[in-house]
Order: C-alpha cells, then structure tokens, then sequence
C-alpha cells in the first residue's frame, strides 16, 4: 500500500466528482451572465429545491404559461454563448 493518492479504478469517483462539481460552477456562472430574468429562471430551475413551474411562475411574478418560451429563450441564449466561449478558448482567464 502506497502513501500517495489512489490510483487506478478506486480514484475515478473522487476525480468524476471533482469534475461534476467544476461543470456545476461553470455553468452556474454562465447563467448568471445571461441578459433579463434568464439568471433568475434558470437559477429557480436548476435549484435543488425541485420548484414546480407553478411555484417558479410565483416567485418571478410570471404567468405559468410563459415559463416554457422564456426558458426556451434563456436556454438558446446559454448555448449561443457557451457555443462562442467554447470556439474561442484562447480569450479564456484573459481581460476582455
């Protein structure tokens, strides 16, 4: 048995959870720059309090039935900029 860190099959969870977790930031902080009530939306859908669309439609003073096509907006406007960010990654950690 070794000092240093596992290696092998046993390390694969720890490192599959430290990379959920960085994915979970990095989307986090995409969606808090995203334009309008998209940061609140998503935010309220991705909590872990599991809010139903009724009770999400409550807290941002919406209609239910507008929670589906601002969520569809707020979604495409997440992919286009994650689409871009990922296209150019050499402007990465750099001042803009």
């Amino acid at each position: 048995m070794g000092d240093g860190p596992p290696s092998g099959p046993e390390a694969r969870p720890a490192e599959q959870a430290v990379l959920a977790a960085e994915t979970g930031r990095a989307l986090r902080a995409a969606v808090r720059r995203l334009p309008g009530r998209c940061p609140l939306l998503l935010g309220a859908l991705l909590s872990r309090a599991d809010l139903t669309y009724r009770e999400i439609a409550g807290e941002l003073g919406m209609s239910q039935g507008s929670l589906g096509p601002v969520r569809s907006r707020c979604l495409g406007c997440l992919r286009r900029m994650l689409t871009a960010e990922i296209a150019a990654p050499e402007l990465w950690g750099k001042e803009r």
